[in-house]
């Protein structure tokens, strides 16, 4: 994938999307906190790729390390929204 920031946002946006139909439910924020999700989602997966000295060459690799690194950060933002709403 293309390391531009047209590359971040559009793996963003897969994985923000993958990442919402994994974990799905109500959540506030619409196409804009998607693409938010999936694109912390992939700078958390670089992340811990990295520090685990694990390379992620392949197209699929680098998308399915985006969407696992997304249902973290959506899970993580649950939690904060449900706790800052009671």
């Amino acid at each position: 994938m293309d390391r531009s920031i047209l590359g971040w946002l559009l793996i963003g946006l897969v994985a923000g999307v993958l990442g919402k139909l994994i974990m799905p439910g109500k959540d506030p924020g619409g196409f804009v906190v998607t693409i938010l999700i999936g694109v912390a989602g992939a700078f958390l997966a670089g992340f811990i790729a990295k520090s685990m000295h694990v390379a992620l060459v392949g197209g699929w690799e680098n998308y399915a390390a985006a969407t696992g690194g997304a249902v973290i950060v959506l899970a993580l933002y649950r939690l904060i929204v449900t706790r800052r709403n009671r």
